[in-house]
């Protein structure tokens, strides 16, 4: 019986063991995500994180210890110079299992584990839900009255406002009427022009007198008259003279 034996031995001897989960933790750090068993990863889990907490102090002792563990100089440098400064804010739980089911064959149970600041698309998610997120509170019927005494009393300070902006445009009218004398105005430019018109009208006369001299006209024609006149007189002295 197995009680409060938290340590998975993995059915291997302990040098075993530890290459294996060296080898698994080089993997993870090189790869930032790998799939393996359930219980394996559990044990990783454990053994990783505290040589990625080693990783944010970048000092020659620092880099020794975790050599001793992981024996491997490129998975070193990467931890240090990548992933150490990746989650240099965050105070622990660095990785992250995600089940995946079971495996065809040994019906073993499968997993994903991942560092947590390199999964993407996770991130994205957070940060879309941090600046969409609602306050909840708790006392069901209270919270519903609570809010909508909140929005009838954003309805009405919005229709207070429109009123306070409406309530301009009425006094912008009798400005417009104002306006309306500059028409009159014109007007009266325009009636004061007339008389200039008007004072041009009295040289009409002329063609006045133009018409009485042609009535004078007709004097020339009393001049046949006379000469009518006349010739009777001659033809009465001829009588005479016969």
């Amino acid at each position: 019986m197995r009680h409060k034996k938290s340590f998975n031995h993995l059915g291997r001897k302990s040098a075993h063991r530890k290459a294996m989960l060296g080898n698994m933790a080089s993997s993870l750090i090189m790869h930032k995500r790998i799939e393996t068993t359930t219980a394996k990863a559990k044990a990783l889990k454990r053994y990783v994180e505290p040589l990625i907490t080693r990783s944010k102090d970048d000092s020659t002792h620092s880099r020794r210890v975790v050599f001793s563990y992981l024996q491997d100089k490129e998975a070193v440098s990467e931890l240090f110079r990548e992933v150490g400064s990746k989650v240099a804010d965050r105070p622990g739980g660095y990785t992250r299992i995600i089940r995946l089911g079971n495996r065809l064959g040994d019906n073993a149970d499968m997993c994903l584990i991942e560092l947590v600041d390199y999964n993407e698309n996770m991130l994205a998610e957070k940060a879309a839900s941090k600046k969409s997120g609602t306050r909840r509170r708790r006392g069901g019927s209270k919270a519903k009255t609570g809010a909508a005494e909140a929005t009838a009393e954003t309805t009405e300070a919005v229709e207070a406002a429109e009123a306070v902006v409406e309530e301009p445009k009425a006094e912008t009218a009798p400005e417009e009427v104002k306006e309306e004398p500059k028409a009159e105005a014109v007007v009266e430019e325009v009636k004061e022009e007339e008389p200039a018109a008007e004072e041009a009208k009295p040289e009409e006369p002329k063609a006045e007198a133009t018409a009485e001299e042609v009535k004078e006209e007709p004097k020339a024609e009393a001049a046949p008259e006379e000469v009518k006149e006349e010739e009777p007189k001659e033809e009465k002295k001829d009588d005479k003279k016969e």
